[in-house]
């Protein structure tokens, strides 16, 4: 079956496959199932059925790897990598050939890494894909990232509670200084980034990103992607920005020393900044600035709120049980709980007989036991104390310290009273965001 052009690298999957994936494939085993079928298919083909499947599980990465003597396909679903086929050498080598073609790549270049990307169009939806191919010990690993229009979301969606929720709306709406979201890559920091633009985005502000590359499209929103070939760097970008008189300044991350000066005048004249670094947790902000080479008396004035997060696994809603929390998960919960003033945070109380979800599995969520994602969150803003402390170069656990003083709840508390929300369970929280440490307060 031929696939359709839309535009210059976009390509329509043809709704006799999108129907057919829709009716045959709903979860990873039936995934592997049609694979199987397929294999007498053209490349072609087969290329529009193991994307268009991968869009409806959700998947977020395609991994094609080489092995030996074939080539191992898994897919990553809720942020946990599944297997889900392995190719012959000849289909494999078809496939990424097929695969480079459609993302723009050099098809004799085998020995150094490349990126590329297209789009696909779906049911009226164009999906973005993007491309990264490596050089192995037995051929080219390829990664594909694909870019679900669904997963940008509104600041209702990101799993705030009712405390965070107020403070972010706060903080988003002054009218200038840094709010910096920190975490893994893949905790989420973009999505709450664009989730904050989508909330104050109005006629009468100009809001401008500088993103690396530019992962979803924004109605209202000025975006520009990095292009350092031509000279467009986040650095360079950025001096162009603020020239263009914007009210609100997105940059995608904060790596180096020359974008992070440029980033905090920019929030001590007037632009509100929003922007990420790499870092564990929300209280490593301050130290991983200045580790970039920044001066503590530029970065205490300039600073709003420092957000750490992670994404945790929901239950799934078809087959979680609930359980009766044992002594010892009672008695987890209400350590957990000592530090944090039950007067500004809602926690359901944690008493003999109280139920909490357990993960079981089904057909529906790949037999993982769960079936979406939601963040978990830690956050302090900055205000005068803070601001005088963060000009002392304080450590990561001083500030952890001051910062829990002032009210912070830390993300494993954030997940565990999600836990008795009945979204997500212990072992999720626990794998996600570690043990329960002491909290000195």
């Amino acid at each position: 079956m031929a696939e359709i052009k839309k535009n210059i690298g976009e390509i329509e999957i043809p709704p006799l496959i999108v129907e057919d994936i829709k009716r045959e494939v709903k979860n990873i085993p039936d995934f592997t199932e049609k694979l199987g079928k397929s294999l007498n298919k053209n490349t072609t083909d087969l290329v529009q059925i193991i994307l268009t499947a991968s869009f409806f599980l959700e998947g977020s990465d395609i991994h094609i790897e080489p092995e030996p003597d074939r080539a191992k396909f898994r897919l990553r679903v809720d942020g946990v990598l599944h297997d889900v086929f392995y190719f012959d050498r000849e289909l494999y080598k078809k496939l990424i050939s097929r695969l480079k073609l459609l993302s723009g790549l050099k098809l004799n270049v085998t020995s150094r890494p490349q990126d590329g990307r297209f789009s696909i169009f779906i049911e009226g939806t164009s999906i973005e894909i993007r491309t990264s191919i490596i050089p192995a010990e037995r051929g080219e690993s390829l990664v594909i990232r694909i870019l679900n229009p669904k997963w940008v979301v509104t600041m209702a969606d990101l799993g705030l509670r009712e405390d965070l929720m107020e403070t972010f709306k706060k903080e988003i709406q002054k009218p200038n200084g840094m709010i910096i979201c920190t975490g893994p890559t893949g905790s989420g920091k973009t999505t709450t980034l664009y989730a904050f633009l989508k909330e104050i985005s109005n006629p009468e502000i100009k809001i401008i990103t500088i993103e690396d590359p530019i992962e979803y499209h924004l109605e209202g929103v000025s975006q520009t992607q990095v292009d350092e070939k031509k000279g467009y760097d986040f650095a360079n970008g950025l001096r162009a920005i603020v020239r263009q008189d914007p009210d609100v300044i997105l940059i995608g991350e904060i790596r180096d020393l020359e974008t992070s000066q440029i980033a905090l005048q920019a929030a001590l004249t007037g632009h509100l900044v929003l922007s990420t670094v790499h870092t564990n947790d929300a209280a490593g902000t301050i130290a991983r600035l200045q580790a970039l080479g920044e001066k503590p008396a530029n970065i205490a004035p300039a600073i709003n709120m420092a957000i750490g997060q992670r994404l945790v696994r929901e239950v799934c809603p078809d087959c979680f049980e609930l359980k009766e929390a044992t002594n010892e998960e009672l008695e987890n919960f209400q350590k957990s709980f000592e530090y944090i003033n039950k007067e500004k945070v809602k926690i359901p109380e944690a008493k003999p007989g109280i139920k909490i979800p357990h993960a079981k599995g089904c057909r529906n969520c790949n037999f993982t036991g769960y079936k979406g994602r939601i963040g978990i969150f830690e956050a302090f803003v900055v205000d005068d104390e803070m601001e005088r402390f963060i000009l002392n170069s304080p450590s990561i656990i001083d500030m952890k310290e001051l910062a829990i003083k002032k009210g912070m709840v830390l993300l494993r508390e954030d997940g565990l009273i999600k836990v008795l929300n009945g979204i997500t369970t212990i072992d999720e929280v626990e794998r996600v965001a570690g043990q329960r440490e002491e909290i000195v307060t």
